[in-house]
């Protein structure tokens, strides 16, 4: 059996710094987490690993064993003896930053932390579609949800009459000791989910869920410059708990494309079809912006894909409201066919222009010469 990398478990370097690996513990911790992956074994398992490996590579006594010797120096040094000490005091300190306090961005789900028999998150996440210009100049947005409430007949606990059993897997701890290899460490009890207690007949009203679920409409102002992927909290709209404390919605945006504006953060690009001719002489041309018009002044002979920047003219930064920039893109049109007047007035163009006009001659004369003088010989 292939033994497993604590360096592949928590996705980091063998060369990482501690503040690195705690930002992945962190992460893997948060997402395997067992309150937030309810009667799912496989991530139960993935929590488990993550926090043996944390265990091991936190310390740098037992890292500088394990990066020489494996798992099996720790063994035979004594030091897989399950969590205690500085490491288990800096896990503790990471979950309770993680499920522990309430507010702000990535704060959210800790209620269900400090009350194990609560049945689900209070906080929870939608996406929220908007429309180009919503997200750029910002909108107000009404939405329908719908958000968990306690079942008043069971009083949240999914059990008829709300009468509950000691669970006999945990012995009503809610936890469980469980070992691997040499390491030893609490659990989650997979039987009660950290309750210590068990439905023993069902709730007829929930049907053993512990709650009902009720919809409502919320109206949202969303801020201008929100982009794809940007959270947005609004307080009191999550789940209801039983002590009636509601937790947080979190929005989570799509922003979708224009056909003709494209956004990369603040800045916005527009592709501006330019006549060859106007190219030439440097036309002036009006152009769509986000708040009306521009005035393109072409320079003479401008080339394709010339970018022509307006600064200030973009999107407002969501936090401090300074607005990015505006850039056009030329795209050249050339003529697809010509007539017979069109071919004559450009020939006579070309020749006005003389040598100029055919720049390749000048470029290509040494090429010629070096090509004829293979075949002298």
């Amino acid at each position: 059996m292939t033994e497993m990398d604590y360096y592949e478990v928590l996705e980091v370097s063998k060369d990482c710094s501690g503040a690195e690996l705690k930002k992945s513990y962190r992460k893997l911790a948060m997402k395997y987490h067992p309150d937030r992956n309810p009667d799912d074994t496989e991530a139960e398992e993935k929590f488990k690993i993550v926090n043996e490996a944390y265990q091991v590579l936190s310390d740098d006594e037992k890292r500088a064993i394990y990066d020489r010797y494996g798992k099996a120096g720790l063994e035979g040094q004594g030091m897989g003896g399950g969590f205690g000490g500085a490491n288990m005091d800096d896990i503790m300190d990471i979950f309770n930053s993680m499920f522990g306090g309430s507010g702000g961005f990535g704060g959210g789900f800790g209620h269900t932390r400090r009350d194990p028999s609560q049945k689900y998150a209070l906080d929870f996440e939608m996406e929220l579609p908007l429309a180009f210009h919503e997200a750029v100049f910002g909108c107000e947005k009404k939405i329908d949800i719908t958000y968990k409430t306690p079942c008043a007949d069971c009083k949240g606990t999914g059990a008829k009459d709300a009468k509950l059993q000691t669970c006999e897997y945990c012995g009503g701890q809610g936890q469980v000791l469980m070992r691997q290899g040499p390491m030893q460490f609490a659990q989650t009890c997979p039987k009660c989910h950290g309750e210590g207690k068990i439905i023993a007949e069902k709730c007829k009203s929930c049907h053993g869920k512990g709650y009902h679920e009720e919809k409502d409409t919320v109206t949202i102002t969303i801020p201008a410059g929100v982009d794809s992927g940007n959270r947005l909290r609004v307080q009191g709209y999550g789940n209801e708990a039983k002590n009636g404390q509601r937790g947080d919605l979190y929005l989570t945006f799509y922003v979708e494309e224009d056909e003709n504006f494209i956004r990369n953060g603040k800045d916005i690009y527009v592709e501006v079809p330019v006549f060859f001719t106007q190219a030439i002489l440097g036309e002036t041309i009006s152009i769509p912006a986000l708040e009306g018009e521009l005035e393109l002044e072409l320079k003479q002979s401008t080339k394709d894909k010339e970018q022509f920047v307006f600064e200030g003219k973009g999107v407002a930064d969501v936090h401090g409201g300074r607005k990015g920039r505006f850039i056009a893109q030329v795209r050249m049109i050339l003529p697809k066919k010509i007539n017979e007047e069109q071919k004559e007035l450009l020939e006579k163009l070309q020749e006005s222009y003389g040598v100029e006009s055919r720049p390749h001659k000048n470029a290509f004369d040494s090429a010629f010469d070096r090509v004829k003088s293979w075949f002298k010989n």
